[in-house]
């Protein structure tokens, strides 16, 4: 297949909207990314419309970006914000491009932005709902602005022609916020897919100095407490007879009170914390060197790293009753846990002792809830077309 021409500034084909974009680093950026680069790959003419981080050079992919000027979000480094549209750059940039669809992944600054250009080109809008935005803005605000932020979000969605959430458990988080349309499942998908030969497995531990026999658990995400994370200190602190390392990768507002929580129960020389990652090959050493991955968090929908950490034979221990946590069978292709340290200690004293358990958790999760972003895109880009047909427009070409 030849590879499609990198832009025309006249015609574009998608256009892919969100308030985050690497190299800022969470599950829908990692999202907006790999549907970027492979729909590029795939039908070409890919523009992504993101808020700028000061430093950062966009033109190191294939596809274009149209950043806009940006300010930092009050509380939540490293996210910026911004209005598109005060950007006289990006304006110029907008004006003289046509669309055949757009895509946001956010109902903020960039969906709002998405939504008057779709008015505007009449053309579909397609919204994709990824996270809990009742939790983020129940930290900060009052009851009452939090559920004015809701209906406008809920309008949002109402407005769009197409709503996409990445798991079918979440579709009952958007009713709960009040939406009343019409909602379809599109999976998200993992960059870590492959045929990994078990030597992978004993370089990366060599490469992160964990002997072969060293128990390891792992948290890779926002440090921030509505994930949960002190469920995972609390448990480790009661269980000081056994072995084991536990990492926590990236950064969060809570971060320092998890490593004082980390050093008040006595885990310093158990627990490592490893700062943000935004190298992939080196996120993936840490993968496939743990056995067990720890994410008991209640506010997440869908997260990635669930299915990353599947991707290189690692299983998840989740919540019960959690959003995210629907996509396991519990001691099939994962585990769930009660919401109590207690009972999470139970089970990690228990998992750890029966590594090999554990092992074939991990490869059962690896074929059942893994799905490369190339086999997601290609979905992806049928779903497009059929509802450009739907409006008897023109479809978006795949190249002979």
């Amino acid at each position: 297949m030849e590879r499609p021409t990198i832009f025309s500034p006249e015609q574009a084909n998608v256009g892919l909207f969100c308030d985050v974009f690497p190299p800022v680093m969470d599950g829908v950026s990692v999202c907006m990314e790999n549907y970027a680069y492979w729909l590029q790959k795939k039908v070409g003419g890919v523009a992504v419309v993101t808020p700028n981080v000061p430093g950062t050079d966009y033109s190191v992919h294939d596809f274009k970006v149209f950043d806009f000027l940006s300010i930092p979000v009050p509380m939540r480094h490293p996210y910026v914000t911004g209005i598109a549209e005060i950007d006289p750059t990006y304006l110029a940039k907008v004006a003289t491009t046509r669309f055949k669809i757009l895509h946001a992944h956010c109902p903020f600054s960039t969906g709002l932005a998405a939504m008057r250009i779709a008015r505007l080109q009449k053309i579909p809008l397609v919204a994709t709902f990824h996270s809990k935005y009742r939790d983020d803005f129940s930290r900060v605000l009052p009851k009452l602005a939090v559920d004015m932020v809701i209906d406008s979000i809920v309008d949002f969605y109402e407005r769009a022609d197409l709503v996409w959430v990445p798991q079918e458990s979440v579709v009952e988080v958007l009713r709960e916020y009040g939406y009343k349309g019409h909602v379809e499942v599109m999976d998200n998908g993992s960059d870590l897919v492959a045929d990994y030969p078990e030597k992978f497995f004993v370089d990366a531990r060599r490469r992160l100095g964990i002997a072969p026999e060293e128990f390891v658990c792992l948290f890779v995400g926002q440090h921030i407490w509505e994930k949960n994370p002190r469920l995972v200190i609390e448990a480790l602190a009661r269980i000081p007879d056994v072995p084991f390392r536990m990492y926590f990768v990236g950064v969060g507002y809570a971060a320092k009170e998890m490593q004082e929580l980390v050093a008040e129960r006595g885990l310093d020389n158990k627990v490592t914390f490893v700062g943000s990652i935004t190298d992939r090959d080196k996120l993936k050493d840490y993968y496939a060197a743990s056995d067990l991955f720890l994410f008991p968090s209640l506010y997440d929908n869908a997260p990635l790293v669930v299915r990353e950490a599947a991707a290189l034979h690692t299983p998840s221990v989740m919540a019960e009753g959690a959003t995210a946590a629907t996509i396991l069978r519990d001691g099939e292709n994962g585990f769930l846990v009660e919401n109590d340290p207690d009972k999470l200690a139970a089970l990690l004293r228990e998992l750890i002792h029966d590594p090999e358990r554990v092992h074939r958790v991990g490869l059962q999760a690896s074929r059942t809830i893994v799905r490369s972003w190339e086999d997601c895109v290609d979905e992806v880009i049928d779903r497009y077309n059929a509802l450009l047909r739907s409006r008897h427009l023109p479809l978006i070409e795949r190249p002979a």
